[in-house]
């Protein structure tokens, strides 16, 4: 499960005012309006928050910062226990050489002339073999004054536990997270069976990681339904081999529990994708579309992509070898390139993910190397006019009319160089790889829901 949520317009039936429900976006999902039509009824935006909202809820931080602080004291305390229990076999050790000196002390208090050279120095030696118990007292001390320290701390989180359940009330906070994780989960199946929609607009971007070159790759599985959580970075474009697998998005920003493929044929370009478990891949100074599964560690297929240009041919305007662009929707898998014969104009076919069988293929007229990234989402290809600053999705091409428009949806270009923009229907997020940055975008899709008396 994703921690990204999507944005759909949705046109309510009934007459209703046009007014703000949910203003906050941390306060859920916002339903508010944008405008009315003809007939009077409410146009209004529904917008799912984010996975995992408890995480930003004050009082969980304030509970993990409570957590952190009860582990320091615990371990605190472990080590005054270790320290104490050492300290104090020590003391228990040096207590009958401790009898002995103050037994002959007394001795040499009572009678002065019985304390002859030798006694004396055999005294002198007692006391010297006391020494050490004197770092050892010193310790005590600072022991004692941690230990106040250490009741302080736990008596303030005592107040602020109890501050938090007042708040809370009788319900126990673990629970409250765990029913709204459910309802979010909920919430998040019933936004997929929404269905397609059309693109307005872009979110501001989320920076995920920093990690690899200027140019790379990085997705999750793309198919529907699909509870894989791993994800997969390609740094580089050009003969690179090496892929690394990441248990949980998680792991990923953390660079941690990967594992690492080594494909027996290099890639070129960034447009990789992976789709039910297998990596779909241009190898390198070929037109031929590679299908890796990672389960099995091997090639399940290759299949030339007929008159497909590669090897810098007909990249995108940031070059790359970025000649075959593979991505897949709800509509299932694509390939996004272009021939000799359609000079230069991106070409998409759509193919079959068992075979890589070319099913259809449409000309859309727009010249790639203008392109500077695209992404398919219901059908529909959407190109950028350009992969650095100020860059904005410009071209929409409808394979389901095969017809084409113009469009105007900017997006922040926060790291200026994007090499990979793709769509990922299972999260409905845009996954970007831009200057060494792992980057996501949610998306926001205009659908029209009617009801059965519509």
């Amino acid at each position: 499960m994703h921690l990204f949520s999507a944005m759909f317009l949705l046109v309510m039936l009934a007459v209703m005012p046009c007014e703000a429900l949910y203003p906050s976006p941390e306060e859920g999902w916002q339903i508010y309006s944008s405008a009315q039509d003809a007939d009077g009824k409410c146009i209004c935006t529904v917008v799912a928050p984010a996975q995992n909202m408890c995480n930003r809820d004050p009082r969980s931080r304030q509970l993990r910062q409570l957590m952190e602080k009860v582990q320091n004291i615990s371990q605190s305390m472990e080590v005054l226990d270790l320290r104490t229990y050492r300290d104090l076999q020590y003391v228990r050790n040096t207590e009958s050489l401790m009898k002995v000196v103050d037994g002959k002390l007394k001795v040499a208090s009572d009678n002065p002339r019985s304390l002859n050279p030798k006694g004396f120095q055999e005294l002198k030696d007692k006391v010297s073999q006391l020494l050490p118990l004197l770092p050892v007292l010193d310790q005590y001390k600072m022991d004692a004054k941690m230990i106040l320290h250490l009741r302080e701390e736990v008596r303030n989180l005592s107040l602020v536990l109890m501050a938090i359940q007042e708040e809370m009330g009788a319900y126990d906070y673990e629970e409250l997270r765990q029913r709204v994780l459910l309802l979010e989960t909920r919430l998040h199946s019933c936004m997929q069976k929404l269905g397609c929609g059309k693109l307005t607009g872009v979110s501001n971007p989320i920076t995920v990681r920093a990690s690899g070159s200027r140019f790379g790759s990085w997705m999750t599985d793309t198919m529907i339904p699909s509870s894989d959580n791993r994800v997969w970075s390609m740094d580089g474009y050009y003969k690179g081999r090496r892929v690394l697998e990441y248990r949980t998005m998680n792991d990923f920003m953390k660079g941690q529990n990967f594992v690492q493929h080594l494909l027996p044929h290099p890639w070129a370009g960034t447009g990789h994708v992976v789709y039910n478990g297998s990596l779909y891949y241009n190898k390198y100074q070929s037109n031929i579309i590679i299908k890796y599964h990672f389960r099995s560690r091997s090639v399940l297929v290759q299949r030339s992509l007929s008159g497909a240009g590669y090897n810098n041919t007909f990249p995108y305007s940031w070059g790359g070898s970025s000649d075959i662009d593979l991505m897949a929707d709800e509509n299932g898998l694509w390939a996004v390139y272009t021939t000799i014969p359609n000079a230069g104009n991106i070409v998409i076919s759509r193919l079959e993910p068992m075979s890589l069988e070319v099913l259809q293929t449409w000309d859309t007229g727009f010249p790639k190397r203008s392109a500077g990234e695209s992404f398919m989402i219901c059908g529909t290809l959407y190109v950028t006019n350009s992969h650095l600053a100020g860059a904005k999705i410009y071209f929409a091409y409808y394979t389901n009319t095969s017809s084409y428009e113009y469009t105007d949806i900017p997006f922040h270009n926060q790291y200026s160089h994007i090499s990979m923009m793709d769509y990922n229907p299972r999260e409905r997020v845009l996954y970007t790889w831009n200057n060494g940055h792992q980057v996501l975008y949610n998306v926001t899709l205009f659908q029209v829901i009617k009801t059965s008396g519509d």
